[in-house]
């Protein structure tokens, strides 16, 4: 009960109620019993010998339709056929219900499987019952000549069993049986020693009882012996808990003295690991704002320039040059948008509020389109664009942060190539799940200590290298935490005057963890 009240494990309760069945059965709370057993589930490694200690209580309720209908559906389980034991129960509960319902064909049928049983396991106690119980069956039905027989076998078993009870019911039988035939002798003698066992059953019963009540007197004053033992140890144990809690009071005071010093050592520790990365982020803030500033004010400064001379060139007519500055401050206004649009999204990403949602995408049609984007400025610049990107290769990532990095990595490849450069995008597949994607320019280039301070973690580059070009360092900052992102890597190669290979390697499906 404690179980079952305390515990949502179900093969425990269905052990539970499959116990407290059993006992209810051997208590002889048959009703109980089948409110218990019928709690079990289906699944419960012991289900079929449940129902057939269903089927018992419901023939001792003499429920025998019930009864039935419980013995032929434990029956049914391939695990029965295996174990002797089961199979014999059903078989003798099935013989003994068809008695009951008056069809003694099944009985018969029934009960001679369960006597076949008991002879191979050679249990005399149960070989009795199952003599005894096919005797009872004929005799039931008037066949004296086949009944006989098998009264005859159980009362020679019964001289080789202890049981006093199934000794005087065998020689009550043979008494009745030698009665039928007339042999009144027989029958007399059969009933006097039906009643020496009868007597010698009641002798033993009370036996049981008085060395069951000189039990219950000997445990009566173990038990007043155990109480006085209990005192005494009471009065010493009293004694000796007032010294140990002494003990640990004292240890308790000294533990959490330790404790609290631990904590506020941990505490200050905590603290200055924290002031150390607040101080760090506002550095990181100031750098990013005094970068960010200084390169739009050069931004709005140079297209306020080339707007006053845009103005001057409409008095003249110049429409040549006219196109130029047009161009001009078309780059100009591009450049801001992009540090704008990098740092929106760089916030976005340090507050948790960029939204990934990854899925399968045709690389060769998200390059296409980064292309298409940045046509004008590689015009500007004559540089060459070779789009040799695999048209097989879909790789799982999240589509707009994908196209960040590209739009970032391309920007950078144009800003720092030569006119007349070549910027090629190409795959390599050197494994089945991965996709390489390269980036190759033949610009600028770059040495490994710049190499190196680009891939350092939280590093904002103020300029590329020596080169009087400015750059905030943003874009690339972004491009390696969305790559991070996507669970991707990146790798640069590159040489000063040789160009720069950055290499992105993407998986094919959603890897798992």
């Amino acid at each position: 009960m404690k179980q079952l009240s305390s515990n949502t494990n179900k093969e425990i309760a269905d052990y539970c109620h499959f116990f407290r069945g059993t006992s209810f059965c051997e208590k002889k709370v048959y009703k109980e019993a089948k409110k218990e057993l019928a709690q079990i589930s289906n699944q419960f490694v012991f289900y079929p010998q449940a129902r057939i200690f269903s089927a018992g209580a419901s023939l001792e309720l003499r429920e025998f339709e019930k009864a039935r209908l419980y013995y032929e559906n434990a029956l049914k389980f391939p695990q029965i056929s295996k174990q002797l034991y089961s199979l014999s129960k059903i078989y003798e509960g099935l013989g003994t219900t068809y008695i009951f319902l008056k069809n003694y064909d099944k009985a018969e049928e029934y009960l001679i499987k369960n006597l076949k049983i008991k002879e191979k396991e050679g249990d005399k106690d149960n070989l009795f019952n199952a003599y005894n119980t096919i005797a009872n069956l004929y005799y039931e039905q008037y066949k004296d000549q086949q009944a006989i027989p098998y009264f005859e076998k159980a009362y020679a078993l019964s001289k080789e069993v202890k049981d006093f009870s199934k000794k005087a019911t065998a020689t009550q039988n043979m008494s009745v049986v030698e009665e039928n035939k007339g042999n009144y002798k027989k029958a007399l003698a059969f009933r006097k020693e039906s009643i020496r066992w009868k007597d010698s059953l009641n002798n033993q019963n009370k036996v049981w009882a008085v060395a069951d009540f000189e039990k219950k007197f000997a445990v009566a004053q173990k038990t007043k012996q155990i109480k006085v033992l209990e005192v005494e140890n009471q009065l010493k144990n009293s004694q000796r808990n007032w010294l140990f809690f002494s003990a640990i009071s004292l240890l308790l005071l000294l533990t959490a003295g330790v404790y609290f010093y631990a904590q506020k050592v941990k505490n200050a520790r905590i603290i200055l690991l924290q002031k150390n990365k607040l101080d760090e982020l506002n550095a990181t803030k100031d750098q990013l704002f005094s970068i960010v500033s200084h390169d739009l004010r050069s931004s709005v400064n140079a297209l306020k320039t080339s707007n006053s001379k845009l103005s001057a060139t409409l008095e003249t007519k110049n429409y040549d040059e006219l196109n130029q500055l047009i161009i001009q401050n078309s780059g100009i206004a591009n450049g801001a948008y992009s540090l704008l649009d990098n740092l929106l999204h760089w916030a976005l990403l340090q507050t948790k509020q960029l939204y990934f949602h990854k899925e399968s995408v045709h690389l060769f049609s998200i390059v296409q389109q980064i292309e298409y984007n940045y046509k004008s400025l590689l015009m500007e610049k004559t540089i060459t664009f070779e789009n040799s990107v695999s048209k097989n290769c879909f790789i799982f990532v999240d589509l707009d942060s994908l196209k960040i990095v590209l739009r970032n990595l391309l920007d950078n490849a144009i800003k720092f190539s030569n006119k007349n450069g070549k910027i090629s995008f190409y795959t390599k597949e050197n494994n089945p799940d991965f996709c390489q994607l390269v980036l190759e320019d033949t610009g600028l280039g770059m040495d490994e200590e710049t190499i190196n301070e680009i891939l350092k973690e939280d590093e904002l580059l103020v300029k590329k290298s020596k080169s009087e070009t400015i750059g905030t360092g943003l874009g690339m900052q972004l491009c390696k935490q969305m790559v991070k992102k996507n669970g991707c890597t990146i790798q640069i190669e590159s040489e000063l005057h040789k160009g720069t290979k950055i290499i992105l390697t993407f998986p094919k499906t959603q890897q798992n963890g």
